[in-house]
């Protein structure tokens, strides 16, 4: 795993489809350690095991998930948390134990933020870590493309343009520091932002989706 800041680290590149680059989380904290996304890299595995294990894993949406995700719950005895849209999907290969359907403070800190639109459900994730900084994880809502802050919505799996808006603005209001997807095109996949260039990064794709409508 690779050490992005003195509380979180992102897990070893994975290349489920073509060109199609993900990574997870592992935060630590006081209250216990998690995991956003998902990883089968074993080696990252230990690695967490090593550094106290996890309580809880959350999945951003279904595309997350894997036969991992039933390694790292026996492995961690954790918890495993999605979006309740997207739980049918995800417990056809490991059991759920937690589903939100609104926005909430869970374990302390983890704000759920529930964003469909790239698929039926979908869920983002801010933290404020104790060294200052904002984590912002986007899952698939909001993804980076070659450097650039794109979206996409998968009309097999839910997805919704008018939702996928709303989304958008409901992420345009937070303030984070860092943000991190867990899909991307391209090398990168993390990226610290100011309040002015996240917003004109929103705003973009929203007038964007606004003229594929017209």
């Amino acid at each position: 795993m690779k050490q992005l800041y003195d509380d979180l680290w992102q897990t070893t590149l994975e290349h489920p489809f073509a060109d199609l680059n993900t990574h997870a989380y592992f935060l630590q904290r006081n209250e216990g350690n998690v995991l956003f996304y998902n990883t089968s890299n074993q080696d990252d595995i230990e690695a967490m095991s090593d550094m106290g294990g996890i309580i809880f894993q959350y999945l951003s949406h279904r595309h997350e998930t894997g036969d991992s995700l039933s390694i790292i719950k026996e492995r961690f005895k954790s918890q495993l948390c999605s979006d309740n849209l997207e739980e049918p999907h995800i417990s056809r290969v490991c059991k759920v134990d937690t589903v939100f359907s609104d926005r909430q403070t869970h374990s302390s800190n983890i704000e759920v933020i529930p964003t469909p639109g790239h698929t039926d459900g979908g869920l983002c994730f801010y933290y404020q870590s104790p060294n200052g900084l904002r984590y912002l994880f986007t899952g698939d809502t909001f993804f980076q493309s070659n450097g650039h802050w794109e979206t996409i919505l998968i009309a097999n799996d839910g997805g919704n343009k008018q939702k996928l808006v709303e989304s958008l603005q409901i992420l345009r209001d937070l303030q984070p520091d860092v943000v991190m997807c867990s899909a991307s095109v391209g090398d990168v996949s993390v990226v610290e932002v100011t309040h002015d260039t996240w917003v004109e990064s929103i705003d973009n794709n929203i007038g964007r989706l606004a003229r594929d409508a017209e």
